[in-house]
């Protein structure tokens, strides 16, 4: 019976922290122990489980923490989710009518994208993109947009870790991504799936940093090398746009 109290109280303490977030995006161990009450020991214990879990991630210049990816994926199955999002599609929308292809929004989780948000094309044939849909960071557009602006240790864990596939070097992903922040933006070719093109470019919030990727995805007969550059241009100033509308 103690042993249950523990851990209910436990998981209490553990709410507790998570709705200190409904009044800022960004709190530090000790702003975060005054609000609930509790020592600091206990709530950075608390906070790096949260973190463990990808409820929060911690900043690791200003030691603060923000609302995790879990939350996105959990909100994806709430009817309320569809209000938040409505704020995102009708850019996304503008960009599919005026290119005519698949248009979703990626964010980064550890060495994983998630795909957060899609408008799917509306002809024939097309690339159907599932909403909460989980991808590595080792291959596609928007994975190497997302790891071109990751921080060090992201890149040194995914380029390192036992999950690196071994049919692509590890220089010439490198190299990728130095060219990505150059150009701002992205390409792939039947990278992850056979027939399927793509272009991606970064979002960059309100905040100033790179919060996700927009991409635009089709079958090769529709996308070539050219076709994607010239759409690079046009989804860059979607994601401009977009990018006010992010923290």
């Amino acid at each position: 019976m103690e042993d249950r109290k523990l851990t209910v109280r436990a998981v209490d303490r553990a709410l507790d922290i998570l709705l200190c977030f409904t009044r800022t995006s960004d709190l530090g161990l000790t702003e975060i122990s005054s609000q609930i009450g509790l020592h600091k020991s206990t709530v950075h214990r608390l906070l790096t489980t949260l973190e463990e879990k990808g409820f929060l991630i911690r900043n690791a210049a200003t030691e603060k923490y923000r609302l995790g990816i879990r939350i996105w994926e959990l909100s994806m199955h709430l009817p309320a989710f569809d209000e938040s999002a409505a704020l995102l599609l009708p850019a996304m929308e503008r960009l599919r009518d005026r290119l005519g292809e698949t248009v979703s929004l990626y964010l980064r989780d550890g060495i994983e994208r998630v795909r957060i948000q899609a408008v799917q094309s509306q002809q024939a044939i097309r690339r159907v993109a599932q909403i909460g849909a989980r991808l590595p960071l080792s291959v596609g557009a928007s994975s190497k947009v997302l790891a071109a602006y990751a921080p060090p240790e992201v890149l040194v864990e995914l380029l390192e870790g036992p999950g690196w596939p071994s049919s692509i070097e590890r220089e010439v992903y490198r190299t990728q991504l130095k060219e990505i922040i150059h150009q701002g933006y992205a390409t792939s070719f039947e990278e992850r799936e056979p027939g399927a093109a793509a272009v991606a470019v970064p979002v960059t919030g309100r905040s100033g940093n790179v919060v996700a990727a927009l991409s635009l995805s089709g079958p090769v007969s529709r996308l070539s090398q050219e076709t994607l550059v010239e759409y690079a241009a046009v989804l860059n100033e979607a994601a401009s746009e977009m990018g006010m509308m992010i923290p």
